[in-house]
């Protein structure tokens, strides 16, 4: 059992008042709050070892390097990669899908098709875009339901011999359905396709083990796991990312340079070009290691114990409509009230410390397929209590008199 008291200690911010009201904090899909254990950490960088990484020979170059591999070997055996050079540090979830997408540039032709899932983040859709164009390979659309949960025997039609890459989120940010992501790698892999999961939104629920799902790429971002912005990892099998081209050129990439030819180093660093965000990558380990010590089995059940409260006591409200309603779901609750806006809902609940997101939540295509402009979404973290869910449910009660 969680002492939700003591972990609440932990986060300097919950402790602040926003309109003069005590800060409900609901808006942890977009960004988690940081405990006092990581901020610790980010202080410790600035103040005792500030230095350059890989580069210096001095104290402080060697010792920010020993902690910044350290931290890279936290995040592999977090995500139980097979190697610490399979993962690479980015800057977060999209500039890892963006590493994937620019190096299958070289690897793809006119004709052969990439399959995306119709709920994805638009990070999870542009990138793929642009690789099409630049290809002119096919993108196709794994379609859903109206339950938010995609149609797997529509799956196995798009499935052929032309698909080459396959791209999923673990979980949904705008609606929370876990997808099965499992069953897609393994049917990509039978017909010889690569997959990428985008786990941004999954990485503070579940416990991904790289090695079981047998997937080819994984992406997460710090910021979402009780760490800072500005970080995030990108996990790709050994023999995919020798395949990859390098995303950048610069320092850091390369093993030798001339004039007339470069040769690039060996991973990671052939995908880290430059002076990294060092501080955030050794605080990323420090997140890995509070939210280890808290444990992934302890915080999902009892944020789902927070998701079928939530759910329970929102849907009282006439009028409110839950989008996103699978049978494997994550804490976050997408919902609109008949005849209101968004926006407008949100923005009262603001005004009595509520903070929530509104919007199409980078998901536009989903919102289209609901024929809706946005919903209100409120997304739990283990940090929130059921005094805060009925704080929200008055609000959006008291939203709703307000604007009728």
């Amino acid at each position: 059992m969680l002492d939700i008291t003591k972990i609440r200690e932990d986060f300097p911010i919950l402790k602040r008042e926003v309109n003069g009201k005590p800060l409900i904090y609901l808006d942890n899909a977009a960004t988690s709050q940081t405990p006092q254990q990581v901020i610790d950490v980010i202080v410790d960088y600035y103040h005792n070892y500030n230095a350059n990484i890989h580069r210096g020979v001095h104290a402080l170059s060697q010792e920010a390097t020993d902690k910044y591999e350290v931290a890279r070997q936290k995040i592999q055996e977090h995500f139980n990669a097979k190697k610490s050079y399979e993962i690479i540090f980015t800057s977060g979830t999209t500039h890892s899908i963006n590493i994937v997408a620019n190096g299958f540039t070289t690897l793809l032709k006119k004709g052969d098709e990439i399959l995306v899932s119709a709920m994805e983040h638009h990070s999870n859709i542009v990138p793929w875009q642009m690789l099409a164009e630049r290809t002119g390979a096919v993108l196709r659309v794994i379609p859903m339901n109206m339950e938010g949960e995609l149609l797997m025997e529509v799956y196995d039609e798009l499935l052929s011999d032309k698909t080459k890459l396959v791209f999923c989120n673990h979980i949904s940010n705008a609606l929370g359905t876990i997808n099965p992501i499992k069953e897609i790698i393994d049917k990509a892999h039978a017909v010889g396709a690569a997959v990428l999961i985008d786990g941004a939104q999954a990485a503070p629920h579940i416990k991904a083990d790289m090695q079981q799902l047998d997937v080819d790429f994984y992406a997460a971002s710090a910021h979402k796991m009780c760490g800072p912005t500005g970080v995030g990892m990108l996990y790709g099998k050994e023999e995919w990312l020798n395949k990859l081209p390098p995303y950048q050129g610069g320092g850091e990439m390369i093993a030798e340079v001339t004039f007339e030819k470069t040769t690039y180093a060996d991973l990671p660093h052939k995908f880290e070009a430059g002076t990294p965000n060092i501080c955030g990558g050794i605080a990323f380990g420090a997140a890995l290691d509070y939210m280890n010590r808290i444990g992934f089995d302890e915080i999902a059940e009892y944020e789902h114990g927070l998701l079928e409260y939530a759910t329970q006591e929102l849907l009282k409200i006439e009028g409110l409509r839950i989008y996103g309603t699978a049978k494997a779901k994550t804490s976050v609750i997408s919902f609109n009230i008949e005849g209101l806006h968004p926006y407008d809902i949100g923005s009262i609940l603001d005004k009595l410390g509520v903070a929530v997101r509104t919007g199409h939540h980078c998901a536009q295509p989903i919102m289209d397929f609901y024929g809706i402009p946005g919903t209100v979404r409120a997304s739990f973290c283990f940090y929130n209590t059921k005094d805060e869910v009925d704080t929200l449910v008055k609000a959006v009660a008291r939203a709703k008199a307000m604007l009728e």
